[in-house]
């Protein structure tokens, strides 16, 4: 496995200003479901450097310390690629139930209105250190379930960061120190 190259040096000054990608991020009242303010983050994606600067903000605070990036379904897989792409390592997914073809663990956690589960197949050394890499951490179910499912396989968690935080929802509670790029 290849290790997390020393890209260090690209972040000897802090990550340039984020005002310009932050406001890519349009606020969309009412989706899913009435009272839910929802933060879609494709103007995001779309704009390639604000793309850019985001993923230097999710990396930098990592710098050196891990082997690959793990993204959480659906939208923590653009970011966490994008991420593995930017630091020279590889990245895997981590999966809704039944969509791995061979998944090798498995954590069940509470949601709101259930529960849900993801898995990951286990084709990473133990020990390997990893980044864990989502867009919005709200409660912290998921996030938490994530690094569950990580320790579960043997694997060293290098740290968790976030595009975008909802300070409301106390996530930090539930999952421990995350890093977050913006936070509402």
């Amino acid at each position: 496995m290849k290790k997390c190259k020393d890209w260090s040096a690209r972040y000897a000054e802090p990550v340039p200003d984020l005002a310009r990608a932050e406001s890519l991020i349009a606020t969309i009242p009412d989706f899913p479901e009435k009272g839910v303010m929802f933060r879609d983050i494709s103007p995001l994606l779309a704009d390639a450097e604000g793309l850019r600067r985001v993923v230097d903000a999710l990396a930098a605070p990592f710098a050196g310390a891990f082997d690959v990036v793990a993204g959480v379904e659906a939208r923590g897989f653009l970011l966490a690629g994008a991420v593995a792409i930017a630091t020279g390592v590889g990245m895997v997914p981590i999966r809704k139930a039944g969509k791995l073809p061979r998944p090798a663990a498995s954590v069940t956690y509470d949601l709101e209105y259930g529960t849900a589960t993801i898995e990951m197949a286990d084709d990473l050394p133990s020990g390997t250190r990893v980044l864990l890499v989502d867009d919005v951490l709200a409660t912290g179910g998921t996030l938490r379930a994530a690094q569950r499912l990580l320790a579960s396989l043997d694997h060293r968690l290098a740290g968790t960061a976030v595009l975008l935080e909802l300070d409301d929802l106390d996530g930090q509670h539930a999952c421990g120190p995350v890093h977050s790029v913006f936070r509402v």
